[in-house]
């Protein structure tokens, strides 16, 4: 029993090792490709080393979650891969020690990281998602001259509304710029357009230095009229050059945090549970309040009473349907009962489409918490089903070392991570149930890994070549042999025809 205990600690420390090494590797690589997402709203704006170090610590704590299931894949294909090439894991079968023996102890281990990463998940991540994202959306409003987009209106300028077909990075220009001023209010606003554009930042960041050239302004000059009758004046500039200073701090603000707080990222999986079942309440009392008013709606009764009264009719509807009464009217009435109609259906028509966003906006709450809800449970189930495929298959193919196991480590990560993405995609689009969406990848891994640990249980050669082209030659003998008998039964046939 001690010897077992001894082996156990070994196994362990094997995994230990490499596991943290592997951890902090793939860790490394996600920050690099994050930073390398958002690389626009750090260069150039200045920013300090304190921001930029809490910048680096809360996007590493938001990348755990990818960063911990590919280490535990690799690092458990590692860790068998290379008991398997020191025939250290023969040598423990042949002392009549399991395949799942083996495995125990890591398997606690990898159980007590689940737990840890479903804490983190509900404790921690929520916290590093809410300050992350406090400090881009703070870093976004810092340069403005960066963030403005191409084809497209930028509007995060007070009273400006720019709009820039394209970008020359190298000159620092804004090619075919369009600009409207609402600072004077929307009647009286400015319409400028020019060739190109400069945009800067004065030195200091208390304004925006715009520059046009090349270009014209159309500017309303309603609110210097005496009178609002008759045309309104307008008045037209031409011009090669023309500064504008606009007021706009772009010094960095930091944002509130409490403004995120109501955002799903930000919240633990109480929070998301009480926020759920209110939205799941209000959501059916608008669907029933709104289908009773459905229900109720019958615009044969639009032809009001009044453009009838005197015909008589109503005195005997029950004999008569609304068709029959609307038919007996005059050429007039009928004009005025169709109008009344078509304006109470445009009526109801608006009314329906408003309640339908209203209803939609509630759902679209609703499974967005719910998909964050379910990312707590899926995490940690995901780091158990990676061990029983990283385990196995190192035991499988007995390759240790960065080699082979990093391959195919990324290939199935590769592979999870497409097609969780997916599932969480037709589950935020409301085409896949959500609880579906979310554990879809696990559904689909988890066959792989109960079929991997039972093939290395029973020592199977699963990934030998050898075996393999053995197999392939004797399914060729097997074609030939088919081909070359029916050959022969077609000639004797023949000869005997």
């Amino acid at each position: 029993m001690l010897r077992i205990k001894k082996v156990d600690l070994y196994i362990i420390k094997n995994f230990i090792v490499v596991f943290f090494a592997v951890f902090f590797i793939c860790l490394f690589v996600f920050i690099m490709q994050f930073l390398w997402m958002n690389v626009d709203d750090l260069v150039g704006k200045g920013i300090s080393i304190s921001l930029l170090s809490e910048f680096f610590f809360y996007s590493s704590l938001t990348l755990v979650p990818m960063s911990l299931p590919l280490a535990i894949l690799l690092a458990s294909l590692m860790t068998f891969g290379s008991f398997g090439e020191k025939l250290e894991l023969l040598a423990l079968k042949s002392a009549g020690i399991s395949l799942f023996r083996i495995m125990a102890p890591l398997l606690f281990l990898v159980v007590f990281f689940s737990v840890g990463a479903f804490y983190f998940s509900n404790n921690v991540l929520p916290m590093a998602q809410q300050k992350l994202w406090t400090i881009m959306f703070s870093l976004r409003h810092k340069s403005p001259e960066l963030e403005i987009p191409t084809g497209e209106f930028y509007s995060q300028i007070n009273g400006l509304n720019i709009y820039v077909r394209s970008k020359d990075h190298k000159r620092k220009l804004l090619n075919n710029v369009m600009i409207y001023d609402f600072s004077n209010g929307f009647n009286n606003a400015t319409v400028m357009t020019a060739d190109s554009a400069r945009l800067f930042s004065t030195e200091d960041k208390k304004n925006l230095v715009l520059i046009l050239y090349d270009g014209e302004s159309f500017e309303n000059l309603k609110k210097q009229t005496l009178s609002d009758k008759g045309n309104v004046p307008y008045r037209r500039e031409t011009f090669k050059k023309k500064e504008i200073l606009i007021d706009f701090d772009s010094n960095f603000n930091r944002m509130d945090e409490s403004l995120l707080q109501g955002q799903h990222v930000s919240k633990n999986i109480v929070r998301l549970g009480k926020d759920i079942d209110s939205a799941r309440i209000v959501q059916d009392s608008l669907i029933n309040t709104y289908s009773q008013k459905i229900e109720t709606k019958t615009y044969l009764k639009n032809i009001d009473r009044e453009l009838v009264v005197d015909s008589s009719l109503f005195r005997n509807n029950a004999t008569y349907d609304h068709d029959t009464l609307f038919y007996k009217l005059s050429k007039n009435k009928m004009e005025r009962a169709v109008k009344k109609a078509i304006n109470s259906t445009e009526i109801f028509l608006n009314e329906t489409k408003y309640n339908n966003s209203i209803i939609s906006d509630n759902q679209r709450f609703i499974t967005r918490h719910s998909v964050e809800w379910y990312k707590k449970f899926t995490l940690s189930f995901a780091c158990i089903i990676f061990f029983f495929i990283g385990s196995p298959l190192g035991a499988i193919i007995r390759k240790g070392g960065l080699g082979a196991p990093v391959v195919i480590s990324v290939i199935l990560f590769i592979i999870y991570y497409i097609i969780d993405n997916m599932g969480k995609k037709m589950a935020t689009e409301g085409i896949w149930d959500v609880w579906f969406g979310m554990w879809f990848s696990s559904i689909v891994l988890l066959p792989l890994g109960i079929f991997l640990t039972y093939k290395a249980a029973n020592d199977s050669e699963l990934f030998n070549s050898e075996n393999w082209i053995l197999r392939i030659k004797k399914l060729k003998q097997k074609l030939n042999y088919l081909s070359h008998g029916k050959f022969f039964n077609y000639r004797r046939c023949h000869k005997r025809l």
